[in-house]
């Protein structure tokens, strides 16, 4: 006699992991979250991934409808992001608010640096053209590193705190943080952004060494610090993806 066995059991549908949009593939995190009643999709600045939050261990059938259901939402909005290319085919770059054009030397070794030719700015890359992307990038990171230290030095001593340490890194979407503990963080990035969202930023995050939060009283330190804070804060709301969307 032949038993029947037990059935088997059958594996759930695996999660999407990117979704193609307007021809661009991106790629999706699909988080969970305990507190989570129902599924929120956000496009990452700069527009290369999304990021979607569910409730716990909901089916993937069910995220695959709420995809399919957004992806004319999704169509629109990714349209307004520029899709920009490597930064060696677009030849420029802009630093502290300024556009520069992207110009090799043809040598093999040396800092980027800024200069001026035929009344245009220039940034001068040295090294082979596929390299100018991370050549460019840690220009930026000087640039960022050289602005904000002297900011932030000024903002913090005005304030009577100390600033542990500053770090910075390719954020995907935080242009700043600061730990209670006195540690800041910044994105690079900020270091396209004009000289008065410099200040903003550096002003935002030392406000948050007297007022961990965004309530009138940090925001009146933050103006107090930054009398440019309300524009600094509307052109990165306006701006911040386009900085978030260049490839190096």
């Amino acid at each position: 006699m032949f038993g029947l066995g037990r059935p088997t059991r059958r594996s759930p549908a695996p999660r999407p992991q990117a979704v193609t949009v307007n021809g661009r593939e991106l790629p999706l995190t699909i988080r969970e979250h305990a507190r989570a009643t129902r599924m929120t999709l956000r496009i990452e600045p700069g527009g290369h991934a999304l990021k979607l939050t569910i409730p716990p261990g909901l089916p993937s059938p069910e995220i695959d409808a709420f995809l399919t259901r957004h992806h004319g939402w999704l169509m629109t909005r990714l349209a307004r992001v520029p899709d920009t290319g490597p930064l060696a085919e677009i030849g420029k770059i802009t630093i502290r608010g300024v556009v520069h054009r992207i110009e090799m030397t043809g040598k093999l070794r040396g800092l980027a640096e800024v200069t001026e030719i035929d009344g245009e700015p220039v940034l001068l890359v040295s090294g082979n053209p596929e390299h100018a992307g991370r050549r460019v990038s840690d220009h930026l990171k000087r640039v960022a590193r050289a602005e904000l230290e002297v900011l932030v030095a000024g903002h913090a001593a005005e304030l009577g705190k100390k600033v542990r340490s500053i770090s910075y890194k390719d954020t995907k979407s935080r242009w700043g943080s600061c730990t209670s503990e006195g540690n800041l963080s910044f994105s690079w990035r900020i270091a396209m952004a004009p000289d008065f969202v410099i200040d903003y930023l550096a002003a935002h995050e030392v406000a948050h060494l007297a007022e961990m939060n965004h309530g009138p009283n940090f925001w009146a330190t933050c103006k107090r610090l930054c009398p440019r804070t309300d524009e600094g804060k509307r052109w990165l709301k306006q701006n911040g993806s386009r900085l978030f969307a260049v490839k190096f």
